[in-house]
């Protein structure tokens, strides 16, 4: 677990994504990508950690992720085979606002 902050930078222990902290409620949290507990960009991953074909969903570079709230925000940088939770709950791709119409 760690304190999100925005501009925070992680990278997956068991595939290529990597993440930066866009919004965050500032509290402690627990960020998994493919069933793994995420690494700060310097980190080294532990040998002997496997992607989870349950959290296998694949996260998509350029897109923004959200928790069911929209209170924590992370922008995919790099995309990869797994997909991220926070504290167990799993992330959906934010929706864009749709514009007035302008008759």
């Amino acid at each position: 677990m760690r304190v999100l902050k925005p501009g925070l930078r992680l990278k997956s222990a068991v595939c290529s994504t990597e993440i930066m902290v866009i919004r965050s409620p500032g509290v402690e949290a627990l960020i998994t990508c493919g069933g793994a507990e995420m690494l700060a960009i310097a980190e080294a991953a532990p040998a002997g950690l496997k992607l989870e074909q349950a959290h296998a969903g694949g996260s998509l570079i350029g897109k923004r992720y959200v928790d069911a709230a929209e209170a924590l925000e992370l922008l995919c940088t790099k995309g990869g085979e797994g997909s991220m939770s926070v504290d167990g709950q799993p992330l959906g791709i934010k929706q864009a606002k749709a514009l007035p119409s302008s008759d």
